[in-house]
């Protein structure tokens, strides 16, 4: 079963293109499995995969207060393993078919108000590096509705300054083209000059400030990463967790605010000025319009103004 397990997630790299977020969590979900029945790295036969043990597996994920969302996705990975061992014959039966997925609580998304935010954005003023690059990053995940993933994952070659457009890998690994507003290109030129400057800085003292850049001042500016961190590498996700916490929680103090928050907040306000539900939808990238509907009742006060403006008896 070790063996089917790389097999299964070569095939979801490179045949279904999922991500490295996905991956991991797939291999960990089903690793946690495996390593029950025989210890870590012991040689699992496929008869042990069995719904007894799934159905056990889920019952100590419940019982050690996990969310039902983390149940559902470990339930997701055994779904889809079962499957991939049916097709190459390593199984005969798919034990985790019939075990019911446990019921999610239907959370709306999390936005924030427009008004405060762009208040929230207009007070990162510094011109040091660090606060260009931290608003930048905000502008342009609030003006094009990014996933973090697909903020960090940006290179330079990405924007189209001309068109004021920006190529976005997501989901999938699938592409798509996104407008950017005046006031993140504004932003983003003011940090790519800022951090051009920064690498082109020479003579700096110290063993870690000559290793500064090193890479990136190698790579052709076009090819390097929209986004760095102190080392010239390549932002990492967590950081700019950190940098929405950081400059964003005044905008809503005590709720945690994420770099989701900015992306559903990009498509609520959106639909609170009209703009068609099926241009978010390509706007954010998802595959499905039931996706994107949950930005309906959300925007309550949108569809309460047009309901003022068009029935004849409001």
């Amino acid at each position: 079963m070790r063996r089917a397990l790389e097999a299964f997630l070569t095939e979801l790299d490179a045949v279904r293109r999922a991500s490295p977020h996905t991956l991991a969590a797939y291999r960990r979900d089903i690793t946690r499995v495996l390593d029950r029945v025989a210890g870590p790295e012991k040689p699992v036969p496929p008869s042990a995969w069995s719904r007894e043990l799934l159905e056990s597996e889920l019952r100590i994920l419940y019982r050690t207060q996990h969310a039902a969302s983390s149940a559902a996705r470990a339930l997701a990975a055994w779904r889809s393993f079962s499957k991939f061992c049916m097709r190459r014959g390593v199984i005969e039966r798919d034990p985790a078919r019939a075990i019911a997925f446990p019921r999610l609580a239907k959370r709306l998304p999390r936005t924030l108000p427009s008004q405060e935010l762009g208040r929230a954005l207009d007070r990162i003023t510094g011109e040091d590096p660090g606060t260009l690059r931290d608003r930048a990053m905000l502008e342009l995940a609030y003006s094009s509705g990014l996933r973090l993933s697909e903020l960090v994952g940006l290179d330079r070659r990405d924007l189209d300054r001309g068109t004021r457009l920006v190529r976005v890998r997501g989901k999938g690994r699938r592409e798509r083209i996104v407008p950017v507003g005046e006031r993140a290109l504004e932003a983003l030129a003011r940090y790519v000059a800022a951090a051009d400057a920064e690498l082109a800085k020479e003579g700096t003292t110290g063993a870690r400030a000559a290793r500064v850049g090193d890479a990136a001042r190698r790579t052709p500016a076009v090819d390097r990463p929209m986004f760095l961190n102190a080392r010239g590498d390549r932002l990492s996700g967590r950081t700019f967790q950190n940098v929405v916490r950081k400059r964003l929680a005044e905008v809503a103090p005590g709720l945690g605010v994420s770099p989701h928050a900015l992306r559903h907040s990009f498509a609520s306000h959106l639909l609170d000025r009209g703009a068609d539900l099926r241009a978010i939808q390509e706007l954010l990238g998802h595959r499905s319009l039931a996706t994107t509907q949950v930005y309906t009742h959300v925007s309550r006060g949108r569809l309460r103004a047009a309901y003022q403006r068009a029935h004849p008896r409001a």
